[in-house]
Parts: C-alpha cells; structure tokens; sequence
C-alpha cells in the first residue's frame, strides 16, 4: 500500500525540479514558441536622457548597457537570431558630438568584446550590418577582427546595423543583380524572391518572426524593409533604457498568442 505514494512523492519531486529548471530559464515563456529572429528598434536614449536632465550621450550609454542585458536574456531564452538597429544611415544627421558618442560606444564594444561579454562572447556569432564607407578606419578594422573571431561560433547570431537603411540595402542588392547579369553570371528569367532575398546584406539569415520597437513609436524606420513583410510587430511605450527582461518576455507572449498566416487561410 505505500508502494503508490511512494512513486506518486518520487514523480512529484522529479516534476518539481524539472518545471524549476525550466522556469529559471523561460519565467512564463513558451519555449516551444519562442520567435527564431527577433528584430529590435531601441528607441528613445534621448528621450530617457532629456527627462533625467541629463545629455544624450548618458541615454545612450544607459541604452547600451539594457542592450547587453536584454541580447544575454534572449540567448538564454532560446532566440537563435538578434538584429539590433544601432545606426541608421539617416542618423548621421544628428550632431556631431551624438554620433561621436554613438561611435564611440561602438568602439567599445568591439574592442572590450571580452569584458563586456565574458563567456558569452563565444556563443555569439557578430556581423555588422550596412554600409561601411562613412565608418572609421580603425573601426573598420575592429568590426573586421570581430567578425573574423566569431565566425565559427553558431548558438547565436548577432547583426548590429551600423550606417544601415532598408532601402540602401534593396538598392545595393538590384545594383549586384544588375552586375551579375551584365556578366552573364545570372539570367532576368532567373531572378526570383529567393534570388533577391540571396542579394541583400541578411543572406542566409531567416527573417525576423518578431520585431520590437520601443517609445511609442509606430513605424519601421526604413528598417528591414524586404525582409519584415510577415513579421510580427511589438510596439511598447518604455524607453529602451528602461527595456527589462521581464518586457522581452511580454513581448514573446504576445507573440506567441498570434497566429501567423503568411497570407493563408
């Protein structure tokens, strides 16, 4: 007789460490439902720093230490791909002493990846993304030796877009189909979704099944343009500065209550 609730309390404490290893790692998120891509419009450094009183550059050193902790908080979440819009090519438009910090920050980043990234650093697989010719050389250069470094690294992937905008990259990518068929490397016949999916600067990478942009704010941006054209949008009044895990993980349960057609019934 004591035989069943034997194996009934041994079932129990199996469960319980079972749901509470899960539950260290996932909180109240569906792991079977986490998004592959997740695409992220960090918005409003400036806004966070103006209401402490405080300049744009201390919004954006708050905003890069959410971001830290927010890409660690995906990984271990189970997202495999993170596209983070850093830099668009409009914001060179800002003053210089802004884009300095932003570059500055940048610069950080990748030559403290070590330190600021401990051992998560090889888990990460890091590609900057956009157009290079406006950066520093001795940025380029850092970016380059990143890149090289992280290469065979495969648990995640990280696009930082740096100098990016959506429609420089469908125009880099007509302007590659243009030369390859110019050089008979490629037919007109030939040219299909994939063809120019293959041409972009986001080759071999899924689009994003979930975009977030912080602010309130209700617009892309010029961001992704081609490749968001069935994700799923996230839009939330916080600050980024002010991002929390427990907001990624809001926002990853809305997702997962969305049902995704691509057009069909």
């Amino acid at each position: 007789m004591q035989a069943p609730g034997f194996l009934q309390n041994i079932r129990g404490v199996y469960q319980y460490m079972f749901f509470k290893k899960k539950k260290i790692i996932k909180d109240k998120v569906e792991l079977s439902v986490i998004p592959t891509h997740i695409a992220i419009i960090p918005d409003g450094n400036r806004r966070w720093a103006k209401a402490k009183g405080l300049p744009a550059s201390a919004g954006h050193k708050e905003g890069s230490d959410t971001f830290k902790k927010i890409l660690k908080h995906a990984g271990d979440l189970g997202v495999k791909y993170i596209s983070f819009y850093a830099f668009s090519s409009e914001n060179w438009k800002r003053t210089e002493s802004e884009v300095n910090t932003l570059m500055d920050l940048f610069m950080y980043f990748m030559v403290n990846l070590d330190s600021v990234l401990g051992s998560d650093k090889t888990k990460l697989k890091i590609n900057v993304v956009g157009r290079r010719d406006n950066l520093q050389q001795k940025l380029l250069k850092e970016i380059e030796r990143v890149e090289k470094e992280t290469a065979q690294n495969t648990e995640i992937v990280l696009n930082i877009m740096i100098n990016y905008g959506g429609r420089d990259e469908i125009l880099d990518g007509i302007k590659k189909i243009a030369r390859d068929v110019r050089d008979g490397i490629l037919k007109p016949e030939d040219i299909d979704e994939q063809c120019f999916s293959d041409s972009l600067y986001s080759k071999g990478i899924p689009d994003p099944d979930l975009l977030i942009r912080t602010s309130g704010e209700k617009r892309i941006s010029n961001f992704l343009l081609w490749q968001n054209a069935y994700t799923e949008f996230y839009f939330t009044d916080k600050l980024w500065p002010d991002f929390s895990k427990k907001d990624l993980e809001e926002a990853i349960e809305e997702y997962r209550r969305r049902q995704r057609r691509f057009g069909g019934s």
